[in-house]
């Protein structure tokens, strides 16, 4: 059952990369990485109604309070990065975005030193911060026509701006705080609790984005467009969930991790067929660094 899940949740998480980036692709709706917050917030309240009303899960006032800095931090973060899928392929975010586990090893080895790390974390870490450097550095000296040659398929054009590779970076430096504070505050509270705090604070999210997005600034919801968003939030929630119960199985935490880690790998994998994204073979290599890194790291966190 084990692989069974982490299967699952590494086809989920992939799947919300990818109908995220559909939702939040169009360049000229500069409200779509709001909507989208607006489809989580509604995807994630349902399912914590579930998780009180039928599961059974205990929820406080003071857990949601308690859990709120994880919260903001995970919510912000995700934020940034449905803003940046405007902005440059979903082949170079996704990895980009999950390099947040290096950061995480890093934070550790500024407060905890170097013998809670091993060596292998260490080499993954560097692997993939050159990978994410790289990256940059492979889409800042990229002949303007060659991107665009490579780019007409996809029928999509993308620019180079700071924004493009920034956002990503600032998610995964947020995603980072947000997994370490979280390691932190979970000794004191329990999973199923805090995630449910999580979820409703996500819908408190959700319902704000939508007093601005609709009451305020008068957009429309359109069912064709927001459609994909939807999809992406269930894809994310259910991730979630699958991630959860695989890494119950104790026994098999590490290859669990291992697979589900590589759920960026998938991503790129999906950009290429559905969204006919095309890159250099420079790119890829870089992607292959933070990949292997990410699928290192998440072995040894388990």
């Amino acid at each position: 059952m084990w692989f069974i899940l982490s299967i699952a949740a590494m086809l989920c998480w992939s799947g919300s990369d990818l109908f995220s980036k559909i939702g939040c692709q169009d360049a000229d709706d500069k409200l779509n990485h709001l909507k989208m917050v607006i489809a989580v917030g509604v995807v994630m309240g349902l399912h914590a109604a579930y998780e009180i009303f039928i599961g059974g899960v205990e929820i406080s006032w003071q857990i949601i309070w308690a859990y709120l800095p994880v919260s903001l931090l995970y919510i912000v973060s995700m934020t940034v990065g449905y803003a940046g899928l405007r902005y440059i392929e979903l082949s170079i975010s996704s990895p980009v975005c999950n390099s947040s586990s290096a950061l995480v090893v890093i934070m550790a080895l500024f407060t905890a030193g170097m013998n809670d790390v091993a060596p292998a974390q260490i080499a993954a870490t560097a692997a993939v911060c050159i990978g994410t450097v790289g990256l940059g550095i492979v889409e800042a000296r990229e002949d303007n026509t060659l991107r665009a040659l490579r780019q007409e398929k996809g029928n999509r054009r993308y620019a180079k701006s700071w924004l493009a590779l920034g956002l990503p970076v600032i998610y995964a430096l947020l995603d980072a705080a947000g997994t370490y504070a979280d390691a932190r505050i979970l000794e004191t509270l329990n999973e199923d609790s805090a995630n449910v705090a999580y979820e409703l604070t996500f819908l408190a999210a959700g319902a704000v984005c939508f007093i601005y997005v609709v009451l305020i600034r008068r957009a429309k919801l359109l069912p064709k467009k927001e459609g994909p968003k939807y999809l992406g939030a269930i894809f994310e929630t259910a991730g979630q969930l699958a991630y959860i119960y695989a890494l119950a199985d104790t026994a098999h935490v590490a290859l669990s991790v291992s697979i589900i880690g590589a759920y960026c790998v998938v991503s790129v994998l999906w950009s290429w067929l559905f969204l006919k994204e095309r890159l250099s073979r420079k790119h890829y290599v870089m992607i292959g660094l933070v990949a292997v890194g990410i699928v290192v790291l998440g072995i040894y966190d388990a």
